[in-house]
């Protein structure tokens, strides 16, 4: 599995700075701590999770949308029903990958706009993904 160790190699593009920007704010802002960065299932490499985080006992899987400033779309709404698709395969294949599984997870997007100030990041917590009857 990848690990925190990938965040900030490569801060040459905007997608990797806003992975990094919202690592920063998730650990510093939330007191999250990142599990995994840019997780991809060893079985489908087209399934990646971009943060895996722990919040208190809950698993929180992360997709991170970076975004100029004054973009059109904003981040939120880039996550559509074919990228939440992609998204539950990878965590039910990572779920399905751990030893001893949650008893709570959820999904949250991180939107991150790189503005000439810095990035600005905006958190959206527990995003529905799965049917209330999931259990992973």
């Amino acid at each position: 599995m990848s690990t925190l160790t990938n965040i900030g190699r490569n801060q040459g593009d905007t997608g990797s700075r806003g992975e990094g920007a919202a690592a920063t704010f998730l650990r510093r802002s939330r007191g999250f701590t990142i599990v995994a960065a840019n997780w991809r299932n060893p079985h489908d490499r087209r399934e990646e999770i971009d943060l895996i985080c722990r919040d208190g006992e809950a698993l929180v899987f992360v997709e991170v949308k970076t975004r100029a400033a004054g973009a059109l779309v904003p981040g939120y709404y880039a996550v559509n029903r074919r990228k939440k698709a992609v998204l539950r395969r990878a965590i039910r294949s990572y779920l399905r990958l751990l030893r001893h599984r949650p008893r709570l997870f959820r999904f949250d997007i991180v939107e991150v706009e790189m503005a000439s100030g810095g990035p600005a990041v905006l958190h959206f917590e527990s995003i529905p993904l799965f049917s209330k009857y999931f259990r992973g």
